[in-house]
């Protein structure tokens, strides 16, 4: 009786740390997350502000979750995305659609508010953001392995290392977010992000 009656206990708890994680989550994509104050999370998941700092340490730490699930889910998404392609597909035409699916998920599922939440994060450390920002990522993995088909197929130039090239790719995204973030709505990401690949990739050319 005593084992059921905790493993009851191991099944409420995981139920209100899914109902908290779940609100956060929600409200982050409607508002920002930094604009969401723990308060509003508990309201919104219907639990206890107590019951909110046995499962999470502060909201930087629940911030810290939702950047890594983020990240985990975009690099999925991209690999299924590269896997839905033609293989006859030309790289450089497959690294232009890539960038373009980096640009929809942003805007789509992390938003303007939050990616100014990372950025700030990485620049203060009050956020650990290396799921996001680490060069082991697994999205530096997937633009190396389509550079190297190139490679292979004598598409791209073999004076640079395929390593190389992936780094300055997705530094060039990276760049023009941190842009978007400061110039919205001066700039369009997609647009932007697009124009540069276009004029960075005529130069990998073979």
């Amino acid at each position: 009786m005593e084992k059921k009656n905790i493993n009851k206990r191991k099944l409420k708890a995981i139920e209100t740390k899914n109902k908290i994680y779940e609100a956060a989550r929600k409200l982050s994509l409607e508002h920002g997350i930094e604009k969401v104050s723990v308060d509003t999370i508990v309201e919104a998941a219907g639990v206890s502000k107590g019951a909110f700092y046995v499962h999470f340490e502060s909201k930087d730490a629940l911030t810290a979750e939702l950047v890594d699930e983020y990240t985990n889910k975009a690099d999925i998404d991209y690999k299924a995305f590269l896997n839905s392609l033609p293989d006859n597909m030309p790289v450089l035409d497959i690294l232009v659609l890539l960038a373009e699916e980096i640009c929809d998920f942003i805007e789509t599922n992390i938003g303007l508010e939050n990616m100014r939440v990372l950025y700030k994060a990485h620049l203060t450390k009050t956020i650990n953001t290396s799921s996001a920002m680490s060069y082991n990522r697994e999205l530096y993995n997937l633009f190396t392995e389509v550079l190297e088909k190139g490679l292979m197929r004598g598409e791209i130039r073999q004076d640079i290392p395929v390593n190389n090239m992936a780094k300055h790719l997705v530094l060039a995204i990276r760049g023009i977010t941190y842009e978007w973030c400061i110039r919205y709505p001066d700039i369009d990401l997609k647009e932007y992000v697009l124009d540069h690949f276009k004029i960075l990739l005529y130069g990998l050319e073979s």
